[in-house]
């Protein structure tokens, strides 16, 4: 896999590459800013960009924008933006208009390579990835007329893991129930969330995204 990495802060950049280098990930590319980002990816199009949200001039969002426009110009290079805050509006803004090939993660916990590493295949597949405390957040957030009210405790414990960017087996085995199990209550709750299958679709991001905008 063929990455660039983007943060302001020359430490982290040069800290991350030598990680995922060791991963057997190939960096090709080190950015300082959001500019200098959308040139790397347009000239080396890797399969992923990893990018830092709050980046140069103002230290806001530069990072976010960068992203969403790397998605919406280079569809085959998936993004995971990582934060230093929980900011579940961010996210919201980030899975909105391609909710595929997309994640997001706090930069805590890219301390364990492999939760990055694991991100980077993730997204660079058409999954979503959303860190753990971001997806709590957003579960306990729920509005009244949410469609998350139709899911039972299950199956929000299930939509919650499936945002995480887990696979049925992994959620079966934090759940201690049977992959059989997981399969049937994710057809219950695609049918709730009115998801019906299709092979242009991927439904549990459909379904994720449901879960931000709830």
């Amino acid at each position: 896999m063929r990455v660039v990495i983007a943060d302001d802060v020359m430490l982290i950049r040069s800290g991350l590459a030598r990680l995922l280098g060791d991963a057997g990930i190939d960096v090709i590319g080190e950015a300082a800013d959001a500019d200098e980002l959308l040139r790397l990816v347009a000239l080396g199009t890797p399969d992923a960009a990893i990018v830092d949200i709050r980046m140069p001039p103002t230290h806001t969002d530069e990072g976010l924008v960068a992203a969403r426009q790397i998605r919406e110009r280079y569809p085959d290079t998936a993004v995971v933006v990582l934060s230093q805050y929980v900011e579940s509006r961010y996210a919201s803004r980030l899975l909105a208009d391609q909710p595929g090939g997309v994640g997001y993660l706090l930069k805590e916990r890219v301390s364990d390579i492999a939760v990055l590493v694991d991100a980077l295949r993730r997204v660079a597949d058409g999954e979503c990835v959303l860190d753990p405390t971001i997806v709590s957040r957003l579960m306990r957030r729920r509005r009244p007329d949410s469609p998350l009210t139709q899911l039972t405790s299950r199956e929000r414990d299930i939509l919650a893991l499936m945002a995480e960017g887990r696979s049925n087996s992994a959620i079966a085995g934090e759940l201690h129930i049977s992959e059989r199990t997981v399969e049937a209550t994710c057809a219950h709750l695609f049918r709730k969330l009115q998801l019906e299958p299709s092979a242009d679709v991927n439904r549990r991001v459909l379904a994720v995204l449901t879960a931000l905008r709830g």
